[in-house]
């Protein structure tokens, strides 16, 4: 049995260094944006903001848009407010400006649903007066370029779908500083699937895509049940219909910002919600993908477990290993490959120094990984004070 284990790990290693390698190229690929402001803006822009128990953010976050350098004739920002029980609503409307539209979710959905996120999104869609749809979250803000270079970006290409850039700001704490590298992989991930066509990866604090495509792939319609997924589900929908039409946009100005879950439980809520999404994906080329990252997290968890009770040799491509010995190799050559990704794109989200904390993180993120999985498959979670299974 222990042998079996060693030589099917081995097989993931090989599957997952070359998936990570494969991933290091297409980030490497992305030709960087810099996308200075157009000298006449023709884009009309609705920014959304689904909003729920948010009254410490939201205010900062309404004030980094508003202190944009696109012209406010030519954007709208439109909060909806899900039900909040502080005082989100009145924090909202103490902005007194032309573009800004409070809508409260309560007004339109009286009775308990599953995706009060996707069903915030639609509403304001439909009262929206943009051409392009940007949503992102209450916790988020970003600097004075974000707007232009999202429509410098469109101006440029026109693609239906836009996957932006997303950073974690973490304090000196462990758990902030996991976060920031494990979310940073994510983002490298999600910008090397997208320039190499791979599968459908983004985030919901920073997306852009076509009003009219919106509509076009029916909005919400067919995961309108899935509490998440107003990200890459509707990515999916949308590159199906537009094939080619979907960019990401690799310019500093235009990364958002977001502060990391204050503790392990509401990190880890956060991490089965998006884990929850798994088998509801439509995109068939992301299934190998996950089946390979996360088997391979498993056994680097089972083959320690399994060397506290055996301690065999066993010989694999010549080489004689004791378990704990060889589980040691798995671990480096994980490191090893996953630094190599993460080195370019730390670089462009300003982010080097935390890479020599990262070998400290693997056990952790072994276990996490493996746990997450599992109870996104079969467990609940809280999401914004409301139990989801």
């Amino acid at each position: 049995m222990t042998s079996i284990f060693a030589i099917v790990s081995f097989l993931l290693l090989i599957a997952y260094v070359g998936l990570i390698l494969y991933y290091r190229y297409g980030w490497i690929a992305i030709r960087a944006s810099n996308n200075a402001p157009s000298p006449i803006a023709l884009t009309r822009i609705s920014v959304i903001i689904p909003a729920r128990n948010e009254e410490d953010f939201i205010g900062p976050c309404l004030e980094a848009i508003f202190n944009q350098n696109y012209p406010a004739d030519l954007f709208e920002v439109i909060v909806v407010d899900d039900h909040s029980t502080d005082q989100t609503a009145r924090v909202i409307q103490s902005f007194a400006r032309p573009n800004l539209h409070y809508l409260a979710l309560a007004d339109f959905v009286p009775d308990a649903i599953n995706s009060y996120k996707k069903k915030a999104i639609e509403i304001a869609i439909e009262r929206s007066s943009g051409d392009l749809v940007v949503t992102t979250d209450a916790d988020c803000w970003m600097g004075p370029g974000w707007l232009s270079s999202i429509a410098a970006f469109y101006e440029q290409g026109e693609p239906a779908f836009i996957a932006a850039p997303v950073a974690i700001d973490c304090g000196p704490r462990f758990i902030e500083i996991f976060q920031a590298l494990d979310f940073m992989t994510l983002q490298g991930i999600t910008g090397a699937a997208v320039s190499k066509n791979m599968h459908s990866m983004c985030n919901g604090a920073n997306l852009v895509y076509e009003k009219k495509a919106f509509y076009e792939v029916g909005g919400f319609s067919g995961i309108d049940s899935i509490a998440s997924g107003d990200d890459m589900l509707l990515m999916h929908k949308i590159s199906q219909l537009y094939p080619g039409r979907v960019g990401y946009l690799k310019d500093e100005a235009a990364i958002v910002h977001t502060a990391p879950a204050l503790n392990l439980r509401s990190f880890l809520n956060q991490r089965i919600r998006w884990a929850s999404k798994a088998d509801k994906y439509d995109d068939k080329s992301l299934l190998p993908v996950l089946v390979v990252v996360y088997f391979f997290n498993v056994l680097m968890f089972v083959l320690p477990v399994l060397a506290i009770f055996e301690n065999t040799q066993f010989t694999i491509v010549s080489l004689n290993f004791s378990l704990l010995t060889y589980w040691f190799f798995l671990l480096v050559m994980k490191t090893l490959v996953e630094l190599a990704f993460l080195l370019p794109v730390a670089s462009f989200f300003n982010k080097r120094p935390l890479l020599g904390l990262f070998p400290l993180m693997q056990p952790f993120h072994i276990l996490y990984t493996s746990a997450a999985g599992w109870l996104g498959k079969f467990g609940t979670y809280q999401w914004k004070d409301r139990k989801v299974k």
